[in-house]
């Protein structure tokens, strides 16, 4: 764990390394040999497997977990409250999980409650609205005028 990192968890595995600016909550587990690059947050119940790299500028928040060998790439944004109010927060936050060795681009938006399937591809920049089964590959978004 880098010197400049803030490493509250007692649940991190063999060979990870945690680089300098991170903050990671005490409740995290995180597994064995996992590379979790600089500027990145994760909070309490958040679940990484071994071998994840989570490049810079990524915030995991409650209720997210990350299987085995999954990669994700800079300023991926996770969400875990579909409609969040300041001060105001839901009984119980959505699940968010990435199955064994999918891969998600710079940039990309996860909504709150997806399951991205086993080997699955989110190109960068992707908003994410629904779950992805395994194998599929996902890019783009599609923005629309709801109201």
């Amino acid at each position: 764990m880098h010197q400049l990192s803030d490493v509250h968890s007692n649940n991190i595995g063999s060979g990870t390394k945690i680089w300098q600016f991170c903050v990671v909550l005490s409740g995290a587990k995180i597994g064995n040999e996992c590379n979790i690059c600089s500027h990145c947050f994760i909070e309490n119940d958040v679940s990484i497997g071994n071998n994840v790299t989570i490049k810079n500028g990524v915030y995991l928040f409650d209720g997210v977990t990350i299987e085995d060998n999954v990669f994700i790439g800079p300023n991926a944004t996770f969400t875990n409250d579909k409609y969040p109010k300041s001060k105001i927060y839901p009984k119980e936050f959505l699940k968010t999980l990435i199955k064994k060795g999918a891969s998600i681009g710079a940039g990309a938006i996860i909504l709150p409650g997806i399951t991205i399937g086993e080997n699955a591809i989110v190109g960068a920049g992707a908003i994410i609205t629904k779950n992805i089964e395994s194998n599929e590959v996902f890019l783009g978004n599609a923005a629309k005028k709801i109201r």
